[in-house]
């Protein structure tokens, strides 16, 4: 199972004082070095963390693949369509919103995710849909031609009894199950920590991971490669 791992608090930290530092690609490149086989970043349309100075130095420095999570907005995806990232991830996204709160639902809303599928493959990028786990959204993401779908794993992560988390680890196999049947490359994230993290091994279907807030605040103890170890040794088992 591959990491990814997410640097935008990395941003937020440098962003709190509109200052240089900490440089998000420093991190990055540090993560690589520790074992991570991907790097992923949100550019947001308020740009609250990573800026699109960011982007353009992430995509010419990595040596990993660069995955950057956006809104399907014009704007959006003409950025995506002048950069040609490894892969585009399309995200819900609300002004106010502290982080990303829930999967994108193509199922009810396919027309603004179908023609920016339609743009990347034109542009030769790779489209993932960060979606609920659910086969209905499964479907829909296939059917607009995504590449891969990111299982929202916030609700398991957020669950509050052993019972609760069984149930939402129940319907995050069920979707990558019905992903793979898809021809989908499934990946899942969002919430994932040191010790929730283990319980997803078990489905073989889940070929990577993006993992962020639990590495950097670890990464603020005890170093980025450091923290960035401690999880692909986790995932290596």
């Amino acid at each position: 199972m591959r990491l990814a791992v997410n640097i935008d608090h990395i941003a937020t930290l440098r962003q709190a004082r509109r200052a240089h530092d900490p440089e998000p690609l420093a991190a990055a490149l540090i993560a690589e070095m520790a074992g991570a086989q991907g790097i992923t970043i949100h550019l947001r349309s308020d740009r609250r963390h990573i800026q699109d100075r960011d982007v353009e130095i992430l995509k010419q420095a990595i040596s990993t693949r660069l995955n950057v999570e956006m809104a399907a907005t014009p704007e959006m995806m003409d950025i995506a369509a002048d950069l040609v990232p490894f892969q585009v991830t399309l995200v819900p996204e609300r002004p106010q919103e502290l982080t990303t709160e829930g999967g994108l639902d193509i199922a009810a809303n396919p027309a603004a995710a179908q023609q920016f599928t339609k743009r990347m493959h034109d542009a030769g990028v790779r489209v993932s849909i960060f979606l609920d786990p659910d086969v209905e959204q499964v479907r829909a993401a296939k059917s607009i031609g995504a590449h891969a779908i990111e299982i929202n794993t916030g609700r398991y992560a957020d669950a509050g009894t052993p019972e609760a988390a069984a149930t939402e680890l129940a319907r995050i196999r069920e979707a990558a199950q019905h992903g793979e049947a898809q021809a989908l490359e499934v990946l899942a994230g969002h919430g994932l920590d040191y010790v929730n993290v283990l319980p997803l091994l078990s489905i073989p279907q889940i070929e990577e991971l993006n993992i962020g807030h639990s590495i950097v605040a670890r990464a603020s103890l005890v170093g980025m490669d450091r923290a960035v170890r401690d999880m692909v040794a986790l995932l290596g088992r």
